[in-house]
């Protein structure tokens, strides 16, 4: 008499797969690695920044020197130790912008897929298209210029409001393709409510999407903050790129011949957009196993 032996696969089983699978991408490995040294420097900002953020005690707009490596700028603040305390406010504003966004995505894309040509699918795509429709960076200028307050929480707030549409219409076409498979058959039998099928049933399988949706909104809401700043719309209670930027071109950086003061926080920026675009060649790997190279 024989016995069958069967595999069981747990959540550290799935983590070390997709582990591997993401880190053979060598594009991957490198943006995983430049995000991980950002993190670092935001997590180490006051050890990192010889100065704080707002201290304006020095001499306004100096040059690149050994007592302050990037100048400083028309306030007398450290160019240098700007740039470092920035990185928190864009991967803050990267990881909740990013979340919320795909959050919202989810919920809408994946209750108007299940419910698909019912009433509230109708509901759910008139909206969807509607927010597909509307010139998203115009909506943006005018919800932050027309705020009270302009803070982190209103950036991301106003960034996942207006950039969930795209990434709810693929999840509501991926959910059709899932819903008449055999498990949710089952679980419909046995008694299961809609949104547990939804959410604990079907939402499991597509859970390299959602990785990926979320560092596109993650990537999105960062460069949609530093646009907003550069444009004198940022938050008025931090540091970010975008706001060393906006200081510079009102200074007249370039013309007074202060290049590092715009080069460098454009330079992080940019590395760190791509990092997370290349991340995504990795995930990209978890949802077509035709990528893999091996």
């Amino acid at each position: 008499m024989s016995t069958v032996a069967t595999e069981t696969v747990t959540a550290p089983d799935v983590a070390d797969r997709w582990y591997r699978v993401v880190w053979s991408s060598k594009k991957a490995r490198v943006g995983i690695v430049v995000v991980a040294i950002y993190t670092l420097v935001a997590l180490l900002a006051p050890v990192i920044a010889p100065y704080g953020p707002t201290d304006g005690s020095f001499t306004p707009l100096t040059g690149p020197s050994a007592q302050h490596l990037l100048g400083t700028n028309v306030a007398g603040v450290d160019v240098f130790s700007q740039v470092i305390y920035g990185s928190r406010v864009s991967l803050i504003v990267g990881l909740l912008g990013g979340l919320l966004a795909t959050a919202i995505a989810l919920v809408i894309g994946m209750v108007s897929g299940y419910a698909e040509g019912t009433f509230v699918d109708d509901v759910l795509t008139f909206l969807t298209n509607t927010a597909l429709v509307i010139p998203v960076l115009p909506l943006i200028i005018t919800l932050v210029a027309y705020s009270d307050t302009r803070g982190i929480p209103l950036i991301v707030g106003v960034i996942a409001f207006t950039s969930w549409a795209g990434a709810a219409r693929s999840k509501r076409a991926q959910i059709i393709t899932l819903r008449n498979r055999d498990f949710v058959t089952a679980a419909k039998f046995s008694g299961d409510g809609t949104f547990r099928i939804i959410f604990s049933e079907i939402l499991p399988n597509m859970t390299s999407l959602v990785a990926a949706a979320f560092v596109g909104a993650a990537t999105g809401a960062i460069g949609a903050e530093a646009g907003l700043a550069v444009l004198g719309l940022g938050s008025s209670d931090s540091v970010s790129w975008g706001t060393i930027l906006y200081q510079a071109d009102a200074a007249g950086a370039i013309s007074q011949g202060l290049f590092v003061w715009v080069f460098v926080p454009g330079l992080v920026l940019a590395i760190l957009i791509t990092s997370m675009a290349f991340i995504n060649f990795g995930i990209d790997l978890l949802s077509n196993p035709h990528l893999r190279e091996d």
